[in-house]
């Protein structure tokens, strides 16, 4: 008798802390429920870098070689485009300053020595008075070869030189210019063809990257509840894909 008082008493508490067990397990539930979507993650989206667009690394490799190559990620074989291009920018200049340098240098030359009168000048006078002494020698020989047109007005296209050493130290220094400048030409295709290069490779590599990233596996995690002879369990879910 004092058993069954005694179970009559226990059974409300044992009834409760079933329902207070079944109600925290069925929150826990809820709130699994809700934070799974935050636990569900698709390699693709979350670990996985988004794939990489061809024609803009091709873009950023034409604009500055090797920004391409980072672009793709991969910029161990970039950086030397890159480096290349530093380097031909750098040999521009220095070719551009040294040609405008010795055509000023020229050019004071034979207003002082040849006494030329630099207004209203052609490249094409100035390279003229550097194969003839003076001003008369180049007409005549027009004149004998009948090439009327070619030859020059003695009063605006005057000149004179004192000797052929003073001649031809002129003319080195205006083929210094010159050369200067046609070594300016090279350099722009260099510049150009860096370009095209960088560009190939960048979208190379970013097809390789793309590529990689496909290769890769996805996963996929999610959590839920199921009840298992009366009991709530816990149930971990993990998916690959290949």
């Amino acid at each position: 008798m004092k058993g069954i008082i005694f179970l009559l008493i226990l059974l409300p508490s044992l009834i409760s802390a079933q329902t207070v067990t079944g109600s925290t397990i069925l929150d826990l539930k809820n709130q699994i429920n809700i934070d799974s979507k935050n636990l569900s993650y698709d390699q693709e989206d979350f670990l996985i870098p988004q794939k990489k667009k061809t024609g803009l690394a091709i873009l950023y490799s034409l604009l500055l070689p090797g920004m391409g190559e980072l672009y793709a990620e991969n910029y161990n074989s970039g950086m030397y485009f890159t480096i290349a291009d530093g380097v031909l920018w750098g040999t521009l200049a220095g070719f551009n300053i040294y040609g405008n340098w010795q055509r000023d240098n020229y050019r004071a030359f034979a207003e002082s020595h040849g006494n030329i009168n630099l207004n209203e000048k052609t490249d094409t006078f100035f390279a003229t008075i550097g194969d003839y002494l003076d001003v008369d020698e180049y007409n005549r020989i027009q004149e004998l070869y009948r090439n009327f047109d070619e030859v020059y007005n003695t009063e605006t296209h005057y000149w004179k030189w004192e000797n052929n050493d003073q001649r031809r130290e002129y003319r080195g220094m205006w083929t210094s210019s010159e050369n200067a400048f046609n070594n300016i030409r090279f350099i722009v295709g260099g510049l150009i063809l860096n370009r095209l290069i960088s560009a190939i490779n960048a979208a190379r590599l970013t097809v390789a990257y793309n590529k990689k990233i496909e290769e890769k596996v996805s996963w996929n995690v999610s959590v839920d509840v199921v009840t298992h002879y009366d009991q709530p369990v816990l149930r971990f879910n993990f998916a690959t894909s290949f």
